[in-house]
């Protein structure tokens, strides 16, 4: 891209191989909007550029993908950014017990150490743009936590409470920030989890084998199975509020479960609420 004719008003999003990212990608582009996606897998950038998107390689796990990802947006936007999307993540399944430290290191490198090296790094630019917008991309398990989720849960509770702090911080200046909080989306996610567990945990030396072997079942499963799992595009509404309405919500909560589980936080003894997550997890 020529430095003197940068891409105006553009939006980042990460993790756009697939999924939401890939849907709201999309979506913002076909409306009209610039947009600069990201992947993690040159193929999957490939695939994107053929399909009439802008989009670079980012790896939000890897410290010097960051880097060389910032330098291209700086390069491309001229050094204004109205937006990102924080979206690229995965999830890691298992009881704490069974989940050494480094996956607990992992999780939180891409769910939270990346997101927060990325949104730092493009902050300057954020300003520069003079309105800009950032909006994370949290889970009705930033809300409630459920059993054999505890390093994914413990990672977007971190998202939450990183996210809140960064909204005070930037009361002074012209950003606003939102979080989504889905709940079931069809998405890669499932098999990513599976592979993430699978990478990690032993089933056969653990006392939770046998809640294990539900959970794979589960992670296997057609996730349209849910009567209450959207599809990824349900998600470009919310973004698209976050992005260009005056008055942004702090929160969008989609997936009636997300809605539920926020309100029950809310109202029930944390006895009572851990009896209903037993039930459902």
């Amino acid at each position: 891209m020529d430095a003197a004719s940068p891409l105006n008003n553009a939006i980042l999003i990460t993790g756009c191989s697939t999924g939401i990212g890939y849907a709201c990608a999309k979506a913002l582009h076909k409306q009209g909007h610039t947009v600069i996606a990201s992947c993690r897998k040159p193929d999957d950038v490939s695939q994107l550029q053929q399909e009439g998107l802008t989009c670079i390689q980012l790896d939000v796990s890897d410290t010097a993908s960051i880097n060389q990802a910032v330098e291209a947006v700086e390069q491309m936007t001229g050094g204004k950014l109205f937006a990102v999307f924080n979206n690229g993540a995965y999830g890691q399944p298992g009881a704490l017990e069974d989940l050494p430290t480094e996956a607990l290191r992992a999780q939180f490198e891409t769910n939270v150490f990346g997101w927060h090296h990325l949104t730092q790094a493009l902050l300057p630019m954020l300003l520069n743009y003079g309105e800009g917008r950032i909006v994370q991309n949290s889970s009705v398990l930033g809300i409630v936590a459920l059993k054999y989720r505890g390093a994914y849960n413990a990672s977007k509770f971190a998202l939450e409470g990183w996210t809140d702090t960064l909204r005070l911080e930037l009361s002074d200046t012209p950003i606003k920030v939102s979080l989504i909080e889905p709940g079931p989306i069809e998405t890669a996610f499932r098999a990513n989890a599976l592979s993430a567990f699978k990478h990690w945990v032993d089933p056969n030396k653990s006392r939770h084998q046998q809640a294990y072997q539900a959970q794979l079942d589960r992670l296997a499963a057609d996730e349209g199975g849910n009567k209450y799992t959207l599809p990824a595009d349900a998600l470009v509404a919310p973004l698209t509020h976050a992005l260009f309405s005056p008055r942004p919500k702090i929160r969008y909560r989609v997936t009636q479960p997300t809605v539920w589980m926020a309100v029950l936080k809310r109202v029930l003894p944390s006895r009572w609420l851990d009896r209903v997550l037993l039930k459902g997890g």
